[in-house]
């Protein structure tokens, strides 16, 4: 079975019943589910006269965060008392040469950062959650520098080793104090549980939800899938709190509080040209994140950034895209403010550039964990 709530070991995740395993729209191609949204954002085009009009709706970020941005910049920009909420992380470029050579020096870059066991890789250009791995002791990091592509960067960050995770979107038009909160995604990490008669195999497929996207954690234990877990023993299908890789999503707008509200506003307010885009977190103890206190940044994303509620499986179509749509209107309304303030936005090269090496990249990591 898929646990998708319970406690975190602080105070509990909120707990949701009832709902289909999946909506039916849930994995759709990208092509049919985008698809009038495409259409929306063309009418938004027309209306603000500018096909690159996103492009400067966060004037800190290369193309305002919509491709290709580089983690390691983007967490540089983090400054102040703010930066707490950062953990501690490095930037390793991955050399051509065999991993024996760069390992002394990898060694030494993680010792200067304070770095230990477990971490995170993630790539410095990426999305979705590709090529994200835990690496909880050399062998792992080894392995994981074995496959990831040469000339590439990768980041090795502390792990905030708990399961408390969401999603803020979070929105400030140029000018204003106070931003919103506009989108709170609350993230499971699904299980299955063994019956000491069941290969890990077969519980996916025999899994409700798991079953109907088996594809999503099949590879992932493909050196794991003929063992039989014992009864009790439960395993975690996916780290990555990413959806397309398996986590399940949960609409938490009833949980947003204004203390939370505050926090993030301070925390934008630290990062230098940010309006616009989504923070994803982890923290042990649901009721003091919503007090704004005790949570980790791991990630945060600017204008490619979406608001990931969307995906509840209770979220009707119409719904989610209504959500996508108001996402969008959002994001022009916030460019359209900068534009006037003289903000210009990347060239066409720049910008296809940028594309370019995030899809020439992403198909060449390591498989997502």
């Amino acid at each position: 079975m898929l646990r998708p709530e319970g406690c975190i070991g602080g105070a509990a995740m909120p707990v949701f019943g009832g709902g289909p395993a999946a909506s039916y729209f849930e994995f759709w191609p990208s092509w049919l589910f985008y698809g009038p949204i495409w259409l929306w954002i063309i009418g938004l085009m027309i209306r603000y006269r500018s096909i690159r009009l996103p492009l400067v709706a966060n004037p800190g970020f290369p193309a305002a965060g919509l491709v290709g941005e580089e983690k390691s910049k983007l967490f540089a920009r983090l400054s102040g008392p703010q930066r707490r909420h950062l953990p501690n992380y490095v930037a390793i470029n991955r050399w051509a040469a065999p991993v024996k050579v760069q390992w002394p020096l990898i060694m030494a870059r993680i010792d200067a950062a304070g770095l230990d066991y477990p971490l995170v890789a993630k790539p410095d250009i990426g999305c979705r959650g590709a090529g994200v791995q835990p690496i909880r002791s050399s062998l792992q990091l080894w392995a994981y520098l074995e496959i990831f592509p040469a000339g590439a960067t990768f980041l090795l960050q502390q792990m905030i080793d708990v399961e408390g995770e969401a999603g803020v979107f979070y929105v400030r038009e140029p000018g204003a104090q106070k931003g919103k909160i506009v989108s709170l995604t609350l993230k499971y990490f699904p299980h299955v549980i063994g019956d000491g008669r069941s290969t890990l195999h077969e519980l996916i497929l025999a899994d409700p939800r798991a079953g109907l996207v088996p594809q999503l954690y099949l590879k992932r234990f493909e050196d794991e899938l003929d063992r039989v877990l014992t009864i009790g023993e439960s395993k975690r299908l996916v780290f990555s709190g990413s959806h397309s890789k398996g986590a399940i999503f949960r609409n938490g707008n009833a949980y947003v509080t204004e203390a939370m509200r505050a926090r993030f506003d301070a925390i934008a307010h630290a990062i230098d040209g940010f309006h616009f885009g989504r923070f994803d977190v982890r923290f042990a103890d649901f009721g003091a994140f919503q007090r704004g206190e005790d949570f980790a940044i791991i990630e945060y994303n600017g204008a490619g950034a979406e608001m990931t509620h969307i995906w509840d499986s209770r979220t009707t179509l119409l719904e989610a895209w209504g959500a996508l749509c108001g996402q969008f209107s959002l994001l022009f309304k916030v460019s359209a403010a900068n534009r006037k303030r003289g903000v210009k936005p990347d060239s066409w090269r720049s910008f296809i550039a940028q594309w370019r090496r995030e899809q020439s990249l992403v198909i060449r990591y390591p498989t997502t964990r």
